[in-house]
C-alpha cells in the first residue's frame, strides 16, 4: 500500500484509537475495585480514574515506549511500511473489542505487542523477531499476576494483623478514604505504562516512514522523527489524552467482572489490592517492561480474596480469565498477519 502523508497520518490516528481502547477496555484495572467496594458511584470513578491516567504524562518518563519502538522487532523490518504497524493496530484493537464484549479484563499491552509480532512475521518470516527484546514482556505474562497477588497478600496480611482490634466501621470509613488515594495511585501507574506503549508505537511509525513524512512535512530538520530515543511531547499529550478519554467512558462489562465476580471486596481489600498492584507497575515502568496493568490487578485482586480465605475467590471466574490471557498475544498476532496479508 502506498506510503503517503495521508496515509501515515491516518495510521496515527489508528494508534490513538487503540489507545482510547485500551482505555476503555482496561478502565476496570483502575476503578473495578473501587467501584466493587462503593467508595465511589461509576460515573465519578471513571473521571477520578481518567484524571490520573491522564496526570502520568508529567511524572513519568517514556522507557517503556522506547522498548516497544525500537525492542520487539528489527527496524529495517518496518521501515517505508506503515502497513505493518497499521495491521498490528488492527489485531490488538479487533481481539480488545473481542475479550471486552466477552467481558474479560485481558492485556491490551499483550494485545499490542502480539499485533506486532504476527505482522512482522507475516512480513518476513520468524527472523523478524528480536528474540532478546521479547523476554521480559514473556516473563511477565506470569510474573505480573504473581507479583500483584503477593504484594496484595502481604499487604492484606501486615495491616490486617496492625488494625484487627479497632471497631469495623471506623475502620471501614477510614479505608474508603485511603482507598482513593490507592485508586488514584493505581490510575496513574495505568496510565504510565499504558499510554506509552501507544506512544512507542506511532514513533516506531514515525521514524520507519522519515523519506516520505519528514522530508514532505519538513520535520527531517528536527530532533522529533531522528531517532526512536526520543518521544516528541505532543505525541505523549495525544496519547494520554486518549487514554484518558476512553477511561472517562468506561468498559463496564469488564469492571463488573473484575469488581464483582472473582472475589466480594471491601475498602480495606479495594486498598491493598491497588496499593499492591500500583508499586508493581510503577517499578516495571521505571525499568521499560510493558506489563500487563490487568494481569496485575487481577492477580492483585486474586491475593486479597485468598488471603482472607481460599474459598473467597471464584477460581472458574479466574481460570477463564487466565485462557483469555493465553491466548491474547498468539489471537491478537494471528489477526494482525492475516490483516497484513490483505493490506498487503
Amino acid at each position: 500500500m502506498e506510503s503517503s502523508v495521508t496515509f501515515i497520518l491516518f495510521i496515527v490516528g489508528v494508534a490513538l484509537v487503540f489507545d482510547f481502547i485500551n482505555g476503555f477496555h482496561d478502565s476496570a484495572n483502575s476503578i473495578a475495585t473501587v467501584v466493587g467496594t462503593r467508595v465511589l458511584s461509576p460515573g465519578l470513578a471513571v473521571l477520578w480514574a481518567a484524571f490520573f491516567n491522564f496526570s502520568a504524562a508529567f511524572v513519568v518518563g517514556t522507557a517503556v515506549a522506547k522498548t516497544i519502538s525500537k525492542g520487539l522487532i528489527h527496524p529495517e523490518i518496518t521501515a517505508g511500511d506503515p502497513s505493518l504497524i497499521l495491521s498490528a493496530l488492527l489485531g490488538a484493537i479487533i481481539w480488545n473489542l473481542i475479550t471486552w464484549w466477552l467481558g474479560l479484563p485481558t492485556s491490551s499491552s499483550h494485545a499490542l505487542i502480539g499485533g506486532l509480532g504476527g505482522a512482522a512475521v507475516a512480513k518476513a518470516g520468524i527472523g523478524a523477531l528480536i528474540a532478546s527484546g521479547w523476554v521480559k514482556p514473556l516473563v511477565f505474562i506470569i510474573l505480573s499476576p504473581t507479583i500483584g497477588m503477593t504484594a496484595a497478600v502481604i499487604l492484606t496480611t501486615i495491616i490486617a494483623r496492625s488494625v484487627h482490634r479497632m471497631p469495623a466501621a471506623p475502620l471501614d470509613r477510614a479505608f474508603k478514604r485511603l482507598q482513593l488515594v490507592s485508586a488514584a495511585a493505581f490510575s496513574m501507574s495505568h496510565g504510565a505504562n499504558d499510554a506509552q506503549k501507544t506512544m512507542g508505537v506511532i514513533v516506531g511509525l514515525l521514524v520507519a516512514t522519515q523519506a516520505t513524512f519528514a522530508d514532505a512535512t519538513g520535520w527531517q530538520r528536527s530532533l522529533y522523527l531522528q531517532t526512536a530515543d526520543h518521544v516528541p511531547f505532543w505525541v505523549e499529550i495525544s496519547a494520554y489524552s486518549a487514554i484518558a478519554l476512553g477511561t472517562a467512558l468506561g468498559g463496564w462489562r469488564i469492571v463488573k467482572t473484575m469488581g464483582t465476580r472473582i472475589t466480594k471486596l471491601r475498602p480495606f481489600g479495594g486498598f491493598c489490592a491497588e496499593t499492591g498492584g500500583a508499586g508493581a507497575i510503577f517499578l516495571a515502568s521505571a525499568l521499560g517492561v510493558p506489563v500487563s496493568t490487568t494481569h496485575t490487578i487481577t492477580g492483585a485482586i486474586v491475593g486479597v480474596g485468598a488471603a482472607n480465605r481460599l474459598s473467597a475467590v471464584r477460581w472458574g471466574v479466574a481460570g477463564r480469565i487466565l485462557w483469555a490471557w493465553i491466548l491474547t498475544i498468539p489471537m491478537a498476532g494471528s489477526i494482525a498477519a492475516l490483516s497484513y496479508i490483505i493490506l498487503r
